[in-house]
């Protein structure tokens, strides 16, 4: 059972199109999973349609649901065409970037980064913080940060004011996640910043 949720401001956003286009491909991803998030998006999308078609009476354009409508087509074939792309997770060609640790970019389009990351059981990611919003959705075993524990299609969802994050794989069943980031990762270790360059990360 998923129990971690995106939220209800990163829904909004999504809704709205200002998402990053990293962090709004975790969102998808984590909706196309989740349906408590697609009934709670479905409601942002009712709501935004609201607020725009009072602006738009007021101002006398036209109604909202000929706008929206379009780009929601657009986003849900591109949900579909996304989850194809991690349906092979054995296939991957991952690239080592530290003990217990590998990755693999994907394209993502503007700014910021998307990319998988495996971790080996017990592995863990350096402590970080992130210059915006970071999302991480689990896609196979699980993820331990603090007292929280994120099983498959649980997603953390983090911003710029949340710091010194040090999230580890379960320690049983190591994890592997898709990680959209808006911003540069900022690593508390040395060694991590020297070695990030060449990683992308």
């Amino acid at each position: 059972a998923i129990t971690h949720h995106l939220d209800p401001a990163t829904l909004m956003a999504f809704a709205a199109g200002t998402l990053a286009p990293a962090v709004a491909a975790v969102a998808a991803q984590h909706i196309a999973m989740c349906g408590h998030c697609r009934r709670e998006l479905t409601i942002a999308e009712r709501l935004g349609r609201g607020l725009l078609d009072e602006l738009q009476g007021a101002a006398g354009g036209i109604g909202a649901g000929a706008i929206l409508a379009k780009p929601n087509a657009a986003r849900k074939a591109e949900i579909d065409l996304f989850s194809n792309r991690l349906s092979d997770l054995d296939g991957v060609p991952w690239r080592w970037i530290g003990p217990g640790l590998w990755h693999h970019r994907l394209a993502a389009g503007g700014a910021g980064s998307l990319h998988l990351l495996k971790a080996a059981p017990g592995a863990c990611v350096p402590a970080h913080d992130h210059a915006g919003d970071e999302l991480t959705l689990v896609l196979r075993g699980a993820l331990v940060e603090g007292h929280a524990r994120y099983g498959v299609g649980d997603v953390a969802d983090h911003d710029a004011t949340e710091e010194n994050h040090e999230p580890a794989a379960d320690a049983a069943q190591g994890c592997i996640c898709i990680i959209g980031a808006e911003g540069k990762v900022r690593f508390r270790s040395l060694l991590a910043r020297m070695v990030q360059p060449y990683h992308g990360l």
